[in-house]
Parts: structure tokens; sequence; C-alpha cells
């Protein structure tokens, strides 16, 4: 048990750098990090499993300005743990991971209160010219990121895991359905989240021609995702060829002005 919330400890530490030390490559998305938890822990399915219907659920949870969203990795980790090492119910267990998400969020605030020392050390020694303080300074605020989010998610594996099964296990069954029933409408909020913040006028086309596609015409997900990527392609090839088309132009105007001015 300890070795195995090691392993998910260090695991939630590498991804909560992702976007903070080594660019954004969405290591730290559930998505990613619930196959590796399924690896790790001996049950990829679920792993994988459970890694997509928390991805649905947090898809749409971004960090906007200073606000701190709910802490996608250790949700993500730890519901995962849960439905494979306590025997957790999948539906319960994605229905658990925005809470989960959510009280975490409380230590990524104080991480990034804290945070704040570390910047005025780095704004001091770089009006100093101290590279070496800057460099200090920096990797002690992502290591301080490293280990909160590793204590969360060895701590909860430590002392959940267990006390979840039980919880679990006296739990009365139209509490187990309710949680099932919840399981069922977070994805279709997460994506509602995140249509929240990328639709516009400019694709409610789009949304419009993948419902018909999918409530009316009865396309798999698949075939949308073909037709979508062909329409994508389409407007690219559109944008790049009127780019083109518009640079030309400039062109032409720059070297008909050079002409009239020299006539």
């Amino acid at each position: 048990m300890v070795f195995k919330a090691l392993l998910l400890g260090i695991l939630a530490g590498f991804a909560i750098w992702d976007g903070r030390v080594f660019g954004q490559h969405m290591f730290d998305r559930p998505i990613v990090t619930g196959p590796i938890v399924g690896l790790l822990l001996g049950d990829v399915h679920t792993g994988i499993v459970m890694g997509a219907a928390v991805e649905l659920v947090m898809m749409g949870i971004v960090g906007i300005g200073a606000a701190t969203p709910p802490d996608v990795v250790s949700g993500g980790i730890l519901a995962t743990a849960f439905a494979i090492m306590s025997g957790l119910d999948m539906d319960a267990a994605v229905a658990l991971s925005l809470p989960i998400a959510t009280l975490a969020q409380s230590v990524g605030i104080l991480d990034r209160t804290i945070n704040a020392t570390f910047l005025h050390w780095a704004d001091n020694a770089a009006e100093e010219g101290d590279y070496r303080g800057v460099s200090k300074a920096f990797w002690s605020g992502a290591w301080l990121f490293w280990i909160s989010s590793f204590l969360v998610v060895f701590l909860g594996v430590i002392l959940g895991s267990n006390t979840i099964a039980a919880f679990v296990a006296a739990l009365p069954a139209f509490i187990l359905n309710g949680l099932k029933i919840a399981s069922g409408m977070l994805p279709a909020l997460g994506i509602a989240i995140l249509m929240q913040l990328i639709f516009d006028k400019t694709n409610a086309a789009y949304l419009f021609v993948g419902f018909v596609l999918t409530a009316l015409l009865g396309i798999s997900t698949v075939g949308v995702a073909i037709v979508g990527a062909v329409i994508a392609y389409t407007v690219y090839q559109s944008a790049t060829q009127r780019k083109k088309e518009q640079m030309a132009y400039a062109m032409t105007q720059s070297m008909s002005d050079d002409l009239g001015g020299e006539l």
C-alpha cells in the first residue's frame, strides 16, 4: 500500500509540473494520468475508463487569470485509485472526482500564497543581477507545488482507500444510485463549461451540425469526428489560400506604388 501510494504521489508531483516547468503537454489531464494510474495499480482497463470519464467532467476546468481552479491532478488520480484499490463503483468514483479536486483546491491556494514570497525573492535577485537567485526562487516555487501535490495524493491513498471502502460498504443503495446518476450528469456539465468558454457566433453553426448528425441522423461520434476533421481541414485550406491571395495583392500594390513613384 505504501509503495503504491509513493508511486501515485510521485506521478502527481510531476503531473502538477505540467504547464509550470517544462511547458504545457497535457500530462496533468485525467485522460493521461488515469491510464498511468491503472498501469501502476495493475488495472489498465479501469484506468482508461476512469481517465476518460473524469476528463469529461473536468475538461472545462482551466485556470483563468488569478483564479485557482479545482485540482484536476489530485481529483483524477485519487478517483481512479479509489475505483481500483477500494472496489468503488466507477460511476461513484467519477462523482467523487470533482469534490476531491475542489478539496485539493485549497492546497493550491496555499501554494500560490506562499509563492508570493518566492516572487519577491526573484525580483530582488533580478535587481541585483543574481541569476542563480532567480533560478533558486523559480525552483523553490516549482518544488512547493511538487511536494504539496505529492502529499495530497500520498496521504489520500494511505488514509482514504480503506476508509472509502468501508464508507461505501456502509452506504445505503439509494445513495449509491444517486452517485451513479450524478456521474452521468457531470460529464454533460464539463462539456457545458467548456462550451461556455469557446462558444461564439463563428463556430455556432458547427455545433448545430454536430447535433443534427448525432441526434437526428444517428451518426456515431467517430463519424462526427471524421466530418469535423474534414470541415476543419477545408476551413484551414480556405484561410491559407485567402491569406496567400491577400499577401500577393499587397505585394502587387506595393510594387505598383514603387513604380508609380519612380515615374
